[in-house]
């Protein structure tokens, strides 16, 4: 199987038609039609439905999802080895919201400066999944939420620590309060993290649960803040996750006794030293965040 048959099967799927994928890829429609007849017979699976329109069958779709990992694995090797001499290509960086994720876009800004050849892919997602992208080569760097298992990557400890708290409507009950203890909790309807090692820390600062209402567990925010604008949930969160929300609308109290998480840089063994990855890591390890 070919690269380049995989970036033609991609192309058909997009636009769902052989015309438009043909003249998009500069082939003619007779020779796209039969690379993705012998992919088929490669594969000895059917990947389209011919219609009016084509759309991709079960087998179709799994090969979509990593025929588009192997695509940009491969774009991804080809920019860390095509540098030149001078610093450009891309870096990809997947994050969960924390305090320190904001002192990395800073960083990268300053980065910017000196390199401005340099181009970014950002990722907002759970530490779980990046780890995930971290494996298949698909990321430069995560930033992840302890506790995660790390063992098998290269790591830096970011120094800032998330404080957990209450996060909720402005006008709540609980809004008038300095901190949160477990007692405020009883009787209100609550969200927590879903992400297992993180909701182990959650449960050991709340202890027996059977008297408090979990509505529902989450993976980002932003998912929920409907809820938490109809004063329906309130959330057991990070501080750092929701520092750019409306502090008119919304307000955060920290939990007493403080429940603190820290924040890791993952990353794979051996970076190549000339990638523009290798300068930034450099950096970030001298800007000491």
């Amino acid at each position: 199987m070919e690269l380049r048959v995989l970036k033609y099967f991609l192309a058909v799927a997009k636009e769902k038609n052989i015309s438009r994928a043909a003249e998009s890829l500069h082939l003619t429609q007779p020779t796209l039609s039969r690379q993705i007849s012998e992919l088929e017979s490669e594969l000895g699976k059917k990947l389209f439905t011919r219609g009016k329109q084509i759309n991709l069958t079960d087998e179709g779709i799994i090969l979509k999802n990593r025929a588009e990992e192997v695509v940009a694995l491969i774009e991804k090797i080809q920019q860390d080895f095509n540098h030149g001499g001078e610093v450009t290509g891309n870096i990809s960086i997947g994050a969960g919201v924390y305090s320190s994720s904001s002192q990395l876009i800073r960083t990268l800004e300053k980065f910017s400066k000196l390199y401005p050849k340099v181009h970014y892919e950002i990722y907002t997602n759970s530490s779980d999944y990046l780890l995930k992208k971290i494996n298949q080569g698909l990321l430069d760097f995560a930033l992840l939420q302890e506790p995660i298992d790390i063992s098998n990557y290269e790591f830096l400890r970011l120094k800032t620590k998330d404080t957990w708290g209450l996060f909720m409507r402005s006008d709540s009950p609980l809004a008038e309060k300095k901190f949160i203890t477990r007692q405020d909790l009883i009787g209100r309807r609550l969200c927590t993290a879903r992400r297992l090692n993180v909701r182990r820390e959650i449960d050991y600062w709340l202890g027996d649960t059977h008297d408090l209402n979990i509505f529902s567990t989450m993976n980002l925010i932003d998912n929920i803040i409907p809820l938490i604008a109809d004063g329906f949930v309130e959330v057991i969160t990070p501080n750092g996750a929701v520092e750019n929300y409306d502090a008119k609308k919304f307000i955060f109290k920290p939990l007493s006794p403080t429940l603190e998480t820290s924040t890791v840089l993952v990353w794979k063994k051996f970076l190549p030293m000339f990638s523009a990855a290798k300068i930034l890591l450099d950096f970030i390890k001298n800007a000491e965040l």
